[in-house]
């Protein structure tokens, strides 16, 4: 999936003919390793995403929308301060590497113009993202490096500039005809085509050998499939092409791709930034999504965790309680009995009058105290079980309550859209002191905006509204939402609140099935075959008092069956 340097020279060609006179407007970096461009050309407004995430290292125009993070990197700071305004004079490729040179002119401090050049290295884990200036000096690269295997090429600020080291494998198209010919007729016969390709030139990506050798279908062909490929690319002749492999996107390419045989369908796009921007855009939110919620994800389970532990053993001690009647009826039996206690016995005699038949029974004593004594010490661990078990009992219905709102933070957590949503989860979290509430720049509580719940219209044309975490079910069902309005959940599992806003009017059938789907949806049961969701007046739906977020309670309700999202 990495980007090769034909399709990179392709892809280049394209962005040469609207980037040259555009100007940056503004400077974003929403990941680690991603800086975004907002440019205005002569086509309009557009983004430019740099990418140096490993596989993922590219450059395209994007449609995608990317949030920032709550406070900007130095590296986009700087960027910020020596870019934006800036014109791009141009966009080239030196040679067949995997470099992307944006020529830019931008003005200092005092207003004066000056050329800079913002090379992105694609080269898979080594990418990276420089700022170069006029005198070939490096201002800053997104990833530093100091010492390495090439001590001779440092990326610090203030160092010169110098490209990386040039395979030690000769070029594939810099080679002519004759050159090629006496390299394939010394090729060994036995090795496999596309590994030796591979091996013996650089500018070929895996997927294109081994495309290569397999229309070749052995030495023989191979040169002249050599040859038309050389010639396809001197013309220039690409296709954006997106590799579905059994129905799912496997790679993508600046030629068709026939090695999988039926299994592979060729896709083609009008442009390479649509095709990138296809391929790599969803894959990008998702992992945006998931480096976003993986430390609340981690918080939360591992506070789940220590409750359902602490809870267990809890039911344990209550376990153990459960034998406090017979710590009464001992200390009852010993009163009974005193006055055949002897000083200093380990045992007594006593006759057994709750069980019937009266029998004799005895019963272990402390010898170095009393009978009295050893019956006051009966009565105080009654009393101490007794006490345990009005106490354990209210703290594991609390620990159980907490257990199951952390569960149904955890679903809110997989149907996450934005790191808005994330954030919301976050401040709610904080709320319950679950965990540190974020702060702001002066040590306060931030205050996280709401996006406000999902909203949706059925096929008649009636509002329905989703909440996306549990704050925002308290809200959409206790203040948003009517009285006659109809509330939807599914039932039995964690999901979402779900508000079918057709007012004293009632529900038409087709508005409340479409709002049951989406509570199917939008909760734990979602992946199931059938999902059985239960609809009421939200008039018919209370919160009980000191409930955690999202807890409700309903009656005079009924049940519809719906199709899971497995169907």
């Amino acid at each position: 999936m990495a980007l090769d340097a034909v399709l990179l020279s392709a892809l280049v060609s394209e962005l040469a003919g609207t980037m040259p006179g555009a100007r940056i407007d503004r400077v974003q970096q929403p990941a680690r390793d991603a800086v975004l461009l907002s440019l205005y050309t002569r086509e309009g407004p557009k983004k430019l995403v740099i990418s140096a995430a490993g596989a993922g290292a590219r450059l395209h125009y994007t449609r995608g929308k990317y949030e920032n993070p709550d406070k900007p990197p130095m590296f986009c700071m700087l960027l910020r301060k020596h870019l934006t305004g800036a014109r791009i004079e141009s966009v080239t490729q030196p040679g067949w590497e995997r470099l992307c040179e944006i020529g830019l002119t931008a003005r200092d401090e005092l207003g004066v113009e000056r050329p800079m050049r913002l090379i992105a290295e694609l080269m898979g884990r080594a990418a990276n993202i420089i700022l170069v200036d006029s005198a070939g000096n490096i201002i800053d690269a997104l990833r530093r490096l100091d010492f390495g295997e090439e001590a001779y090429r440092r990326l610090l600020p203030g160092m010169i500039y110098r490209y990386p080291q040039p395979p030690a494998k000769p070029c594939f198209f810099d080679l002519d005809e004759r050159a090629l010919a006496e390299r394939i007729a010394a090729a060994p016969r036995g090795a496999d085509c596309a590994d030796w390709l591979l091996d013996s030139f650089s500018g070929l990506s895996p997927l294109i050998a081994r495309e290569l050798a397999h229309r070749a279908a052995g030495w023989d062909g191979l040169p002249d499939v050599l040859a038309a490929f050389i010639e396809s690319v001197s013309r220039g002749e690409f296709t954006p092409t997106l590799l579905e492999l059994d129905g799912k996107p496997k790679d993508y390419s600046f030629m068709s791709v026939t090695q999988y045989g039926p299994r592979g369908v060729n896709r083609a796009y009008p442009g390479f930034s649509e095709l990138l921007d296809a391929f790599w855009g969803e894959r990008d939110r998702a992992e945006q999504l998931r480096r976003a919620a993986h430390d609340t994800v981690k918080a939360v389970r591992t506070l789940r965790d220590r409750t359902a532990r602490r809870v267990a053993a809890q039911r344990e001690e209550l376990r153990r309680s459960a034998n406090r009647e017979e710590l009464r009826r001992r200390g009852d039996l010993i009163t009974a009995n005193l006055w055949q206690a002897k000083p200093g016995a380990r045992t007594m005699e006593c006759v057994d009058y709750y069980a019937e038949g009266t029998p004799t029974v005895t019963i272990e004593l402390d010898p170095r105290k009393s009978a009295q004594q050893n019956a006051a010490r009966a009565y105080k661990e009654y009393r101490k079980a007794e006490a345990a078990e009005r106490h354990l009992t209210a703290l594991i219905a609390e620990g159980e309550a907490k257990i199951d709102y952390l569960e149904s933070v955890l679903d809110a957590l997989t149907r996450v859209e934005s790191e808005r949503d994330v954030r919301e989860i976050r401040a709610e979290l904080a709320a319950q002191g679950v965990i540190k509430p974020p702060r702001g720049q002066n040590n306060k509580p931030r205050r996280v905006q709401s996006a406000g719940p999902l909203s949706f219209v059925s096929s008649t044309g009636v509002e329905i509204l989703v909440g996306r975490n549990n704050v925002q079910n308290d809200i959409l069902t206790h203040k948003t939402a009517r009285r006659s309005d109809i509330w939807l959940h599914a039932q039995r599992v964690h999901g979402s609140h779900v508000i079918l806003r057709c007012g004293d009017a009632g529900p038409d059938e087709a508005s409340l099935r479409e709002a049951a789907e989406l509570a199917a949806r939008y909760s734990e049961a979602r992946d199931s075959g059938k999902v059985n969701v239960d609809y009421t007046e939200v008039r018919r739906v209370k919160k009980p008092s000191g409930a955690l977020p999202g807890k409700v309670i309903y009656t005079d309700y009924r049940t519809i069956t719906v199709a899971g999202c497995a169907r």
